[in-house]
């Protein structure tokens, strides 16, 4: 029987990148999956990227992964999120065809040499002395290998909810990896399960979009991938419409259907992405909510109302969609469902996303407690460059929080665990103005090259994206110009809110039209104060214990969330040092109590 260096059991975005990165640094690689028709699939909204989500695609491209360039091949249209704050917090989200992202995730695999990928369901994990060496599957075959990378997503002891109607399935119509999951708690791991959701599917031909505000892709975006060079012009909107109170009287009189509130679903659910029988009863005093209308595919009639996730009735959701200003006639084509799945407590986890417990064995995406493809994929990449330099007896690759955000993410699971489905945030990041979108590959090239998973040339456009930077802010901070009645350097000038790129550019007597340079060079001109904070905060946190934290009203520190708020307050930490150790608490919250303690200088 063959024997490999790393078997990945799961093809989603976890399971894409560990197999990926694996074999780049020149290991076999065995890839396990229910369905080689669904490697890659996005179970929910045809769409990657968004809030701080997008900078994990950019971090993982930049290193050598996968999901930036399957996105770019794939996508509909792009969007900057975050236009209303600075620069250096924007995102980029593009909506994608959601039929021709599994075929591109599954060519970009077969590409690549050292890769086998049988369809087949893993049923139990092989061990001895405490040290991985294989997986038996449904077939009653057992496979062999150095390294095993669980990635099973949502399938792991799964029930799928429709009313008060359920039935095993780890997606629609899909099993659940029962045996999976006992093979792993027999183990030893700490395990449980979450809850998470998805929407009906409608029937695009059946809606009057003329109800509705119609959202245009932007134009002035740059691609996830570093090594592409421009975005297609060519792109489809997205449309908005509201919920209304004809639409909450609906769920409200039918919440006793509702597996949410009937009780059957026990598990803890998704605090920022709810569904809406959640946001109808914990926001009643809102008269609406969104909704968007997203294409799912450039020549499919079905598109995915975001914002309306339900586990209720099909009946129900009927009657509530059909509710909703421009789908009064809609016809729906799949209904929205609940799901829960199992999980293993991530603290059991190195932040190499090994194991403790057993030697040799991963664990990445959904299986350690977070929501979405972009964490997935960013615990998938991690995870196979690792169980690829344990295979060849090297160091472990390890990103710490002021590196990445997928340094934070590592480190929150691995340091905190998880209490709820995991989202990443800008917020959950103390050192976000110096991890930005735009200088994920500056910032992480170097790394994905050095280990073998970029080329050379490639490499060489981060290097020379570098060199054009250092080049434009050297041009202006040696060119005088007289400005509110001084003569100052136009990159001081610059550094005014109100002076534009062009304005520079006249004075400079040139133009730069590379759109990710132009922006680099305005973030660090017009945020240098701000980056400069972010340095010194880097070194008061190796003194947190010694910065103690008065008796305060937290309600006057605007920029805490409410998660965080009620977590102090019932907590009651006597240090910075003490509530960083709170789950929930982000290293964020922890930098924006620190300026509050240090600037407003709250009563104790």
């Amino acid at each position: 029987m063959k024997s490999y260096d790393c078997i990945v059991v799961g093809a989603g975005h976890a399971g894409i990148e560990s197999a990926h990165a694996v074999a780049k640094l020149g290991c076999e690689v065995l890839v396990l999956t229910i369905s080689t028709d669904c490697i890659g699939k996005l179970s929910c909204n045809p769409a990657v990227g968004g809030v701080s989500k997008g900078h994990l695609v950019r971090e993982v491209d930049a290193l050598g992964g996968l999901i930036g360039k399957i996105t770019d091949k794939c996508a509909l249209g792009y969007r900057i999120l975050n236009r209303s704050k600075g620069k250096a917090v924007w995102s980029t989200r593009a909506q994608v065809d959601m039929f021709s992202y599994p075929e591109t995730a599954r060519s970009f695999l077969e590409r690549v040499d050292n890769i086998e990928i049988l369809q087949a369901q893993v049923e139990q994990i092989l061990v001895k002395n405490n040290k991985v060496y294989g997986v038996r599957t449904n077939f009653g075959q057992d496979f062999l290998s150095k390294t095993v990378v669980i990635c099973a997503g949502t399938f792991l002891n799964s029930k799928i909810h429709i009313g008060l109607s359920s039935f095993s399935g780890g997606r629609l119509y899909e099993p659940s990896s029962d045996k999976l999951f006992s093979s792993i708690k027999r183990l030893g791991f700490k395990t449980r399960h979450f809850k998470t959701g998805t929407c009906a599917r409608l029937d695009k031909r059946t809606i009057d979009f003329s109800k509705m505000i119609e959202q245009i892709p932007d134009r002035d975006v740059t691609p996830f991938s570093f090594t592409n060079a421009k975005i297609s012009k060519k792109g489809l909107s997205c449309f908005i419409t509201y919920t209304n109170k004809k639409t909450h009287r609906v769920i409200l009189k039918n919440l006793k259907y509702s597996p949410l509130y009937s009780g059957k679903i026990k598990s803890t659910g998704v605090r920022y992405c709810p569904s809406l029988e959640d946001k109808v009863v914990k926001f009643s005093d809102r008269d609406r909510h969104q909704v968007f209308i997203e294409p799912e595919g450039k020549d499919s009639i079905e598109v995915y109302p975001n914002g309306v996730s339900t586990s209720l009735p099909f009946c129900v959701q009927s009657e509530f969609i059909r509710t909703i200003e421009g789908l009064e006639k809609v016809s729906i084509l799949r209904p929205g469902y609940g799901i829960e799945h199992g999980l293993i407590d991530p603290r059991q986890l190195y932040p190499t996303f090994e194991s403790k417990l057993i030697r040799g064995l991963y664990f990445a995406g959904q299986v350690n407690g977070t929501t979405g493809y972009e964490e997935a994929a960013a615990q998938g990449l991690i995870a196979g460059i690792n169980a690829a330099l344990s295979i060849k007896d090297e160091k472990p690759f390890i990103l710490k929080r002021d590196m990445a955000y997928i340094g934070v993410l590592a480190d929150d699971l691995t340091t905190k665990g998880v209490d709820e489905p995991y989202r990443m945030f800008t917020s959950r990041s103390e050192f976000r103005l110096s991890l930005r979108e735009s200088n994920a590959d500056i910032r992480l090239a170097a790394y994905g090259y050095n280990l073998g998973l970029l080329t050379k040339s490639d490499y060489k456009l981060s290097l020379d994206k570098k060199e054009k930077i250092a080049e434009s802010i050297e041009k202006l901070k040696n060119k005088k110009v007289v400005f509110a009645n001084k003569r100052i350097s136009l990159f001081d000038m610059f550094k005014n809110p109100k002076v534009s790129f062009k304005a520079v550019e006249r004075q400079l007597g040139e133009k730069i039209k590379d759109l990710s340079i132009r922006r680099e060079i305005e973030i660090i001109a017009k945020y240098e104060g701000f980056l400069r904070r972010e340095s010194i905060w880097r070194k008061e946190l190796k003194n947190l214990e010694r910065i103690k934290m008065p008796r305060m009203d937290y309600s006057h520190i605007d920029s805490l969330s409410k998660e965080v708020r009620e977590k102090l307050e019932r907590f009651k930490p006597s240090s910075l040092d003490e509530a960083l150790k709170i789950s929930g608490i982000t290293p964020a919250a922890i930098l924006n109590i620190y300026n509050f303690i240090k600037y407003k200088k709250p009563k104790s």
